[in-house]
């Protein structure tokens, strides 16, 4: 048995100004690192900084879901941490919404790997800004694939991720017009933290004629009790 350790951090909601001082300073210490996808606007920020890294971005094109693939990730990555310490790097929050950290507790359990979650920033703390909500008074985050949440009735505030497609859009959009009305507006917020940031008010009936959806696109959806 080795007593390498596999360290888990997250990229930021998407500048790489919001990415935390001590996950940064790992980068910067790094044996191994590997990103679940380079396709993330902090990535250029080790770019620029010449580090060396890997990412699953291959996996994507091979595997038939994604439950499928996030499996074959962490079996890699419990297998890289047997050679050296390794540094793992997702979207965002280690913390929030990341289906891979959650395999990988398990797997480090039952492996008996040495495995460390770094708190980050997520998308969340820079839509309650462009919103302007407090989730104290509750709040639904909801996976646009996951059909049998997005079909339920809103009792609260929900956030719908993985609305990285017109498609995608599409069915939320005839889901949520079982119990809201086609006029309900609905928050479309795009780039969140970049640059070019989007927040853009919409009734629903027109979610799915957005025309520049990608995996940094959330829809929130506020609880109106009369519909």
């Amino acid at each position: 048995m080795n007593n390498y350790r596999l360290t888990v951090a997250g990229l930021g909601p998407g500048d790489a100004g919001l990415m935390t001082r001590e996950t940064w300073t790992r980068i910067e210490q790094a044996e191994q690192i590997v990103l679940r996808t380079h396709i993330h606007p902090s990535a250029e920020a080790l770019d620029t900084a010449h580090i060396d890294y890997e990412s699953y971005d291959g996996l994507y094109e091979k595997t038939a879901d994604f439950e499928t693939l996030y499996a074959a990730i962490v079996t890699d990555l419990c297998t890289r941490v047997r050679t050296g310490n390794l540094l793992y790097l997702v979207p965002g929050s280690p913390h929030v919404a990341e289906r891979t950290v959650q395999l990988l507790r398990t797997a480090a359990e039952e492996e008996a790997i040495s495995l460390e979650i770094l708190p980050g920033m997520s998308f969340l703390d820079p839509l309650f800004a462009a919103v302007g909500i407090d989730p104290v008074n509750g709040l639904s985050i909801l996976d646009a694939l996951n059909e049998e949440q997005v079909s339920a009735p809103l009792r609260q505030d929900c956030i719908f991720t993985q609305v990285y497609s017109r498609a995608i859009a599409s069915d939320l959009k005839l889901l949520l017009m079982e119990h809201l009305s086609d006029m309900q507006e609905v928050y479309y917020l795009h780039h969140l933290s970049l640059p070019d940031q989007e927040v853009r008010r919409i009734p629903l009936f027109e979610l799915d004629r957005q025309d520049n959806m990608d995996h940094l696109t959330t829809i929130f959806v506020p609880y109106s009790p009369f519909f």
